[in-house]
C-alpha cells in the first residue's frame, strides 16, 4: 500500500512538473511576442540583423570583421542587396566608399571588368587622391591634367598634359557615378612612372587643369 502511495505521489509530482514547464514556456514565448509586437508598433515595420560599419572604410580596402557590427534595421528600409551572411564579404576588397553607420550592401564589393584604353606608346599607373587633390572630386576620365608633387619643402609639376584613364568613381572612361575619389589612374609616358610612383610615396599629388577644359561640380 505503501509502495502505491509513492508511485501515485511521484507521477502526480512528474505531472505537475510537466505543467509548470509548459506554463513558463507559454509564459516566455507571449512575452517574446509582446516585445516583438512592441517594437513593430514603435518602428513602423519587421525587423532583420544586418551589418553596418563601424568606420568610414576606403574603396580599395579590406574588409574586416573589426570593421562592422550588428544591428537591428527595417526590412522596409534596407537597401538593395544588404549582406545578411558576413562571412560573404570578410577579406574582400572593397570597390567603393563605404559610410560609418552605413548597412554593407554587395553593390559595395561588386568586381569590376571595365578594360582600360591606354593610348599607344603610353602605359597606365594609378596614384591615390582625395577629393580636394582631385579638383574637389571633379576629376574625371577624359580629362587632360597637369600632375603637381606637393611635400613640405617644395612644389613641382612632375608630369603635364597627362590624360586620365580612370578614378575610383568611374566604372568606365563614360560612366561617373557618385562616392570620393580614392585614387586616379593615369596614361603616362614610360620613362615617367618611377618618377610618379616616387613622388607619390613621398608627396601628395595635386591634378590642375592645363587648358580651358569644362568641370561640373556638384552643389548643394
Amino acid at each position: 500500500m505503501v509502495r502505491n502511495a509513492k508511485t501515485i505521489i511521484g507521477v502526480l509530482s512528474a505531472c505537475v512538473c510537466c505543467v509548470c514547464v509548459f506554463l513558463y514556456t507559454h509564459s516566455v514565448q507571449n512575452q517574446m511576442t509582446d516585445e516583438r509586437a512592441r517594437l513593430l508598433a514603435e518602428y513602423g515595420g519587421e525587423q532583420i540583423e544586418v551589418y553596418v560599419a563601424r568606420n568610414d572604410i576606403q574603396a580599395g580596402e579590406y574588409l574586416s570583421a573589426n570593421s562592422v557590427e550588428k544591428k537591428l534595421w527595417l526590412v522596409d528600409l534596407l537597401p538593395a542587396s544588404a549582406i545578411t551572411n558576413i562571412e560573404d564579404v570578410i577579406g574582400k576588397q572593397c570597390s567603393s566608399s563605404i559610410l560609418a553607420g552605413e548597412v554593407l550592401s554587395a553593390k559595395r564589393f561588386q568586381v569590376r571588368s571595365s578594360v582600360l584604353e591606354v593610348p599607344q606608346g603610353l602605359v597606365a599607373v594609378s596614384v591615390s587622391a582625395k577629393d580636394v587633390q582631385a579638383l574637389g572630386g571633379a576629376v574625371t576620365p577624359g580629362m587632360h591634367v597637369d600632375v603637381y608633387a606637393s611635400g613640405s619643402l617644395a612644389t613641382s609639376c612632375i608630369a603635364r598634359n597627362v590624360q586620365v584613364l580612370a578614378t575610383s568613381n568611374s566604372e568606365n572612361a563614360n560612366i561617373v557615378q557618385t562616392g570620393s575619389i580614392a585614387w586616379v589612374c593615369l596614361a603616362v609616358p614610360p620613362e615617367s612612372v618611377e618618377e610618379i610612383i616616387a613622388a607619390e610615396q613621398k608627396t601628395q599629388l595635386y591634378f590642375a587643369l592645363p587648358n580651358a577644359q569644362v568641370v561640373e561640380v556638384g552643389h548643394e
